[in-house]
């Protein structure tokens, strides 16, 4: 039998279903009570606080613990990073094959955008599960944060990873926040909210919705000052800084987002052109990371063995999906415009199958594959299969950087340096500081990608394309390149590039396609919701 659930449920609820370590039944109906854990609790017991941290975060690299409830497993979905790749693949950057071998396939076909899609289900029920453990925490600390520096903290972190999923949320349901302020977006749910609530809980408007991230956020970055974190997975105060920088991004404080940005970034420095000549992004040591997905040989999307980012993402990887039949590559017309003094241009494959990045001592061409040895040896042991596709990405090296390693234990970016740098050059111009603006980007790409670039615009908008651009190459795959074309209310255009026919798609800005609707369950267990979804309409049409 069909099992379904949903991850509105009231903070009560959760925060001791957290608390106790408990599974998900058919139970749930049942409130349990006493789930605060008060100052004597906390003092007896700061490991209950500690493991409801450790929990949220464990919620970002779980592999099929969503589409399993619901009695099939799916191999797209491994946390976070699922949400990640359905964004790229949902745009015009990243071109995958429409076949059976792509987990992302309805992503990349716009077909996932029903209610009754496994794609919305996941979606939506991912970031409120979060949501649902992040609350947990808020009600757990609430009469004890203001005098203990553990549970503030705590608070700080899980108040960062609510905004950091609403911020998520109102991004895939509601088109972007100007012009838009009064459209439906998502429900809020808060660590009062009650069963009774959550089952009568209407969509907020984007403007309530984004008030509600920034007051998250602003007192994350109160609870978090001064705190320390275990690693870079773990949220500290500069994280939040960068996610109010989004934020603020999106909401065209342009001159707020500056500031965040410039005091997230703060002690890390961009990933050097030496390092960005080979394969990468996969290891969360790395100076250039501000947060990401801690990821080890133990955890359960490398036991799970091709459920992971690595799988779906690194072409270098001995077991995967990528390296074979669901192979990922650039937006050709991208690559084009890339110059060939930037590093970045071997990231990927040119037209022949080679790159800077894939020694070609190390090549044999041979039928449909490339073959490439080990860095470290020749011998037939170290062989492995690379797709042979044009443009395609080496961008995501395997882990430990051994070509051909089976085990798939790569870290994930959340949050780069890069990004934040990105962030202060498009805000400080579009804030009327145009010239700043531009030093900004000149500054970043000259020192650390392509010595002989040169900004030429002359208008605040010109230096947000020009940005635009840079993210688009320095950010691709790691989740932005479908937000960017909300918040910028840009089209999806594939004509003239590598997709195949039966994909390319050339969709209007705002068209009522690029939202995704609310799943059936969720409208059906929350009265508030019957009649206010969005409107599923019919999936593009291919062009020439």
């Amino acid at each position: 039998m069909k099992k379904t659930f949903k991850y509105i449920y009231s903070a009560a609820m959760v925060a001791a279903l957290a608390l106790t370590a408990s599974s998900c039944t058919d139970s749930m109906d049942t409130e349990p009570q006493g789930s605060t854990l008060t100052k004597d609790k906390l003092e007896k017991n700061a490991s209950s606080l500690d493991g409801l941290v450790k929990g949220m975060y464990s919620n970002m690299i779980e592999a099929e613990a969503i589409t399993s409830w619901f009695g099939a497993t799916r191999h797209y979905d491994f946390g976070y990073a699922s949400t990640m790749m359905m964004m790229d693949n949902a745009g015009e950057d990243e071109v995958s094959p429409n076949s059976g071998y792509n987990w992302y396939r309805n992503n990349l076909r716009f077909n996932d955008r029903t209610d009754k899609s496994d794609i919305t289900y996941f979606l939506w029920n991912q970031q409120y599960k979060n949501i649902s453990q992040a609350n947990a925490i808020i009600s757990a600390t609430e009469s004890t944060y203001k005098d203990n520096s553990a549970a503030a903290a705590a608070r700080g972190k899980a108040l960062a990873m609510r905004a950091f999923c609403y911020l998520n949320l109102a991004q895939m349901y509601q088109f972007t926040y100007k012009g838009h302020e009064d459209a439906l977006c998502v429900p809020i749910v808060r660590e009062t909210t009650t069963a009774e609530q959550a089952a009568d809980n209407p969509r907020a408007t984007v403007k309530a919705v984004y008030d509600f991230i920034m007051d998250d956020l602003n007192n994350a970055v109160t609870c978090l000052n001064g705190t320390s974190r275990s690693g870079k997975a773990d949220i500290d105060q500069q994280v939040a800084y960068g996610l109010r920088a989004r934020a603020e991004l999106i909401m065209q404080n342009w001159k707020a987002a500056a500031e965040d940005a410039a005091k997230a970034a703060e002690g890390y420095t961009p990933l050097s052109r030496t390092d960005a000549a080979q394969p990468g992004f996969n290891d969360i040591s790395a100076g250039n990371w501000i947060w990401g997905m801690d990821v080890n040989e133990t955890s359960d999307i490398v036991q799970a063995g091709i459920v992971n980012f690595p799988s779906m993402m690194s072409s270098f990887t001995g077991n995967g999906y990528s390296p074979t039949y669901a192979y990922r590559a650039i937006n050709s017309k991208l690559w084009n415009e890339i110059p060939s003094t930037d590093v970045r241009k071997g990231w990927w494959l040119d037209s022949k199958f080679n790159s800077p990045i894939v020694n070609s001592d190390y090549v044999i061409n041979t039928g449909k594959q490339v073959y490439v040895f080990s860095s470290t040896s020749k011998d037939d042991d170290h062989l492995f299969a690379l797709w042979k596709v044009p443009y395609l990405n080496v961008k995501f090296g395997a882990y430990q950087n051994k070509y051909g390693n089976e085990t798939n234990a790569c870290d994930v970016p959340l949050m780069r340096v890069e990004e934040m740098i990105l962030i202060q050059a498009e805000a400080t111009a579009m804030s009327g500081d145009v010239a700043d603006g531009k030093k900004i980007l000149e500054n970043f790409v000259r020192n650390y990608r392509d010595p002989n670039y040169t900004c030429n615009a002359t208008t605040a908008e010109g230096v947000q394309e020009a940005v635009w651009f840079q993210r688009r190459v320095e950010l691709w795959g790691e989740g932005f390149s479908y937000f960017d074309i909300m918040r910028l209310k840009k089209p999806i255009d594939r004509r003239g590039a590598n997709y195949e026919k039966s994909v390319t798609y050339n969709i209007p800005a705002e068209s009522k396609i690029m939202l995704w609707i609310i799943p059936e369950d969720e409208v059906n267990n929350n009265k508030a919701l019957q009649g206010k979804n969005n409107e599923i309409v019919a999936v593009p049409t291919p062009v020439k």
